[in-house]
């Protein structure tokens, strides 16, 4: 039965703060009917999309410390392997990759992995794009423009961000790459999730042309030697006004070369949980829910970026500490 009825894969990928985990975050809460499996894959050693995540129903995977397209694709395998061992419990399987992988490797799991092949599809390729960022990076981004050409579906995200001529610029650039797959614009993600489900839109033919030894197996990707991750975690509480006086001044000095950033705050005297992202020059933050009784308060920070001064960072994070009132 497995064979008949192969479980479906939609593999969410694009560069690094074009919207992914907001998407996966739309796919979880939108009344569908469908119950999912969630492999959430980072580039840094310090987990923080899985907290991004919405809270639901759904089994979650974290895979950190390595690329799913390079290092860790072993452990895919592993968990894919693992799931199908579970059968009725979901519906389909989201993988979420890190913004630097390059989706070819991940795509061919499917098709060279004879145990993987034999239970699941690979249902649909959906890349995310920052509508406001991509022309600035994708000629430096090897992943960027891998992304664009393995995807059937691309969405076109932070519209609102752009005019309307630059939006026909990077649909244009985007064309230019791959001239087949459908292109929906959007804010926030915000689109018909049922139109993205179980769509058997993978097309082999398409990436055989781009690529045509995808169904060898074998595969190098190398990254940017310059873009490098280093993670920030504190387990006392921060001063609200240092730290957010911080992290303005910080995307300020090093906004044209810090490619992401993102991390989960704990604010000394603030019960609830403070997530604070940025890509390039754009920062945003705001309160996401309460701390529960059983949940450590520790402020961790990612950071993804093109030789990033580490010291320096690493220094105005550690001056952030609240201050400890002395005891009367």
């Amino acid at each position: 039965m497995s064979q008949i009825n192969p479980t479906p894969v939609t593999v969410l990928t694009g560069y690094l703060g074009a919207g992914k985990t907001t998407l996966l975050n739309r796919i979880l809460t939108e009344p569908h009917g469908k119950k999912f499996a969630v492999i959430v894959n980072e580039f840094g050693e310090v987990g923080i999309d899985n907290d991004l995540i919405v809270e639901s129903d759904e089994d979650v995977f974290e895979m950190n410390n390595g690329c799913i397209c390079c290092t860790v694709r072993g452990d895919l395998i592993r968990i894919i392997e693992g799931l199908m061992r579970r059968p009725g419990r979901f519906d389909g399987i989201l993988i979420e990759t890190t913004g630097l992988a390059d989706p070819a490797p991940v795509a061919q799991t499917f098709f060279v992995d004879e145990d993987v092949r034999s239970k699941t599809r690979l249902d649909s390729i959906i890349t995310v794009v920052d509508a406001k960022h991509l022309l600035g990076e994708i000629d430096r981004a090897h992943e960027a423009q891998e992304q664009l050409a393995f995807a059937d579906t691309i969405i076109l995200n932070k519209t609102d961000l752009v005019s309307d001529d630059e939006i026909a610029q990077v649909e244009q650039r985007i064309r230019r790459i791959n001239p087949t797959a459908s292109i929906i614009r959007s804010k926030r993600c915000d689109v018909d999730i049922s139109s993205l489900l179980d769509r058997k839109a993978f097309d082999l033919d398409h990436i055989l042309e781009i690529e045509p030894d995808f169904l060898d197996g074998a595969h190098e990707h190398e990254h940017d030697d310059h873009v490098t991750s280093f993670s920030l975690v504190e387990h006392e509480p921060m001063d609200p006004g240092k730290f957010l006086n911080w992290m303005q001044s910080t995307v300020q000095a090093f906004g044209m070369d810090m490619l992401r950033m993102k991390g989960i705050i704990s604010f000394a005297g603030d019960n609830d949980r403070f997530v604070v992202q940025a890509v390039h020059m754009l920062l945003e933050g705001e309160h996401q829910r309460p701390w529960k009784e059983d949940e450590d308060r520790v402020t961790r920070l990612v950071f993804i970026g093109r030789d990033l001064p580490k010291d320096i960072i690493t220094d105005g994070f550690a001056k952030c500490r609240a201050v400890r009132q002395a005891a009367e």
